[in-house]
């Protein structure tokens, strides 16, 4: 089950408090003050980790601590600092403060790391309040409360192209013929609930990562069907791939209202999303009127349209060589961000 969105509480550990003590030993029973600093609390750091693919560990937990640091000691002793909590985030999520709505982080790079919260700052023991005109101080600092806030994660999937269409265009069937992914298919609308990933494998080494995303239809910006929830899973590509049924009864528009009917919801949708380079793929052409359709749709479009058919696999590999020369010539564009500007973790002592 793909879960891409959760709210979870922080907090990092709170700063042991310092220590009030005096060297009392054989031959020295009037030593001086001797009371250790607090340990420093644990922080939380949040990173892309490549073994997390969802968000899934946080619908049921959503309370995350990092350890408080420990007390100061006699003797000079520091108390023991807290462990920091790593908490491991799929590549691509977004890191958000829930209360002010602001962008902390975009984890966009496997291994990316941040420090969400800051722990607390170990308080002094009494020794750092000695001088020649108070030798026996009792005074010490208690440790420092650590950062606490609610964050919202957001997590769109890091694909190279996906694929946009009406429900039954074969969206899913042609993931199923590039890649071992395994989508759910049948002859009926809104078969894919969820987005899917598949990876497809060229000659010479070569692969391209593909997204499949629960088919659109007119009206999807303002909830009908599935709604565009799944739109941001594609934001990030380098290419969509525009599935266009052209033979099947299921067709519930003609291919060419059925392909302005999508770019609309994808410019409604995100300004960068409609202008993201896309491929138009006539699909099912192996069907009575196929070729027809698509040679009517070029014409009308004035652009390029390649004929396939995912089910007989007929122009699957023009289509793959096609999506490849697109993607290697095409870089993702980093989202704009306003990084929330957060402490820097204390140094230990």
């Amino acid at each position: 089950m793909l879960i891409d969105r959760a709210e979870i509480y922080i907090r990092a550990g709170k700063g042991g408090d310092g220590c009030v003590s005096f060297l009392r030993e054989k031959y020295t029973p009037k030593g001086g003050p001797d009371g250790g600093h607090g340990g420093d609390g644990g922080g939380v750091y949040a990173v892309a980790d490549s073994a997390i693919e969802t968000l899934l560990d946080f619908a049921g937990r959503h309370h995350w601590r990092a350890k408080n640091g420990q007390p100061g000691m006699g003797k000079n002793m520091t108390g023991k600092a807290g462990v920091d909590l790593i908490i491991g985030l799929p590549a691509g999520t977004l890191i958000y403060d829930r209360d002010t709505d602001i962008l902390i982080k975009d984890l966009s790079t496997v291994g990316e790391q941040i420090c969400v919260a800051r722990g607390g700052i170990g308080g002094k023991g009494n020794i750092a309040f000695a001088t020649p005109t108070n030798q026996v101080p009792r005074e010490f600092e208690k440790g420092t409360e650590g950062q606490e806030r609610w964050l919202r994660l957001e997590l769109k999937l890091i694909a190279d192209v996906g694929f946009v269409g009406l429900p039954n265009a074969g969206k899913s069937t042609l993931l199923s013929r590039l890649s071992k992914a395994r989508p759910k298919i049948a002859s009926y609308p809104f078969t894919t609930l969820r987005p899917q990933l598949g990876i497809a494998e060229l000659s010479d080494d070569r692969r391209i990562v593909i997204a499949d995303i629960p088919g659109l239809i007119q009206g999807a910006h303002d909830g009908a069907g599935l709604g565009d929830e799944f739109l941001r899973h594609i934001e990030r590509t380098r290419a969509i791939l525009h599935i266009i049924d052209v033979g099947s009864d299921l067709a519930t528009m003609p291919p060419l209202e059925s392909y302005k009917a999508i770019r609309n919801e994808l410019s409604r949708y995100s300004e960068k999303l409609a202008n993201t380079p896309e491929i138009i793929a006539a699909n099912k052409i192996d069907l009575t009127g196929g070729s027809e359709a698509a040679d009517e749709l070029e014409q009308a479009l004035g652009k390029k349209v390649l004929r396939i058919s995912a089910v007989a696999g007929k122009g699957l590999p023009q289509l793959m060589e096609a999506l490849w020369s697109l993607v290697k010539t095409e870089k993702i564009s980093p989202e704009p961000a306003t990084p929330l500007t957060l402490p820097v973790p204390p140094h230990k002592r």
